[in-house]
């Protein structure tokens, strides 16, 4: 496993947001975590990104133990976050947002180069570089979001509800776009309410309900199920 987590409590103050969370992820996998609104699901990504401290358990990337490191650190190891609501620089242009993403000491010496393979991967980023992002509109800000992470050269990257905000046909280009992440070597942890289009891109999934990990298989297996379809499908 390229991730582990193992048992993992997480609180905040007294109310208890992860209970006992387990969940790995292969190299080069696209594992989903689904679930409602406040089943914990952001709790999880925030604790693996070393953004809050777990209770009891532990956390371990390429077989060392992560849990508790400060963010930058985990970043630097090369553990990647495009966070939810996107939370780019909206002052900055389109280009100093991608070399804030590069400032990570693995990243720094890359940097020319993984800007020029961030604007191939999204030309219209390249057409809008000197633009402040705060003016661009939803869709091209979540691919300056990608972009910005993709700059720290990550190997794994955890996406938190990226398609929240985004018109349909935005969504199903951003799906395209964490797809050919994946095939390109990227491991990728998915938390997304789009419960149908995770699944379908998921090799693995697991689904949160308030704070537990509650069922687990592949994205088909879990997409076929009918706990999962009266649930989240409505079906």
């Amino acid at each position: 496993m390229i991730l582990q987590v193992e048992g993992v409590d997480l609180y905040y103050g007294d109310a208890q947001a992860l209970d006992g969370i387990s969940i790995g992820a292969k190299e080069g996998e696209l594992v989903a975590i689904v679930g409602a609104n406040g089943a914990g699901k952001t709790s999880l990504i925030r604790t693996i990104a070393g953004m809050e401290a777990p209770r009891a358990g532990t956390i371990t990337y390429r077989g060392a133990d992560i849990t508790g490191l400060p963010s930058h650190s985990i970043c630097n190891l090369g553990i990647g976050q495009v966070a939810e609501g996107r939370q780019i620089f909206p002052s900055l242009t389109v280009e100093e947002n991608l070399e804030m993403g590069a400032l990570l000491p693995r990243a720094r010496g890359a940097m020319a180069e993984t800007m020029r393979e961030v604007f191939a991967m999204f030309p219209r980023l390249a057409e809008r570089r000197n633009q402040a992002a705060g003016t661009m509109s939803g869709g091209e800000q979540q691919m300056l979001a990608i972009g910005r992470c993709l700059m720290g050269k990550p190997e794994l990257i955890m996406f938190d509800e990226p398609s929240l905000g985004l018109a349909p046909a935005l969504v199903q280009e951003l799906f395209r776009t964490i797809r050919a992440l994946n095939q390109r070597g990227l491991t990728v942890l998915l938390v997304e309410q789009n419960v149908v289009a995770s699944l379908k891109l998921a090799s693995r999934a697991f689904v949160l309900e308030n704070g537990r990990i509650v069922m687990t298989g592949t994205g088909a297996d879990l997409l076929a199920d009918d706990r999962v379809r009266q649930a989240y499908l409505g079906t």
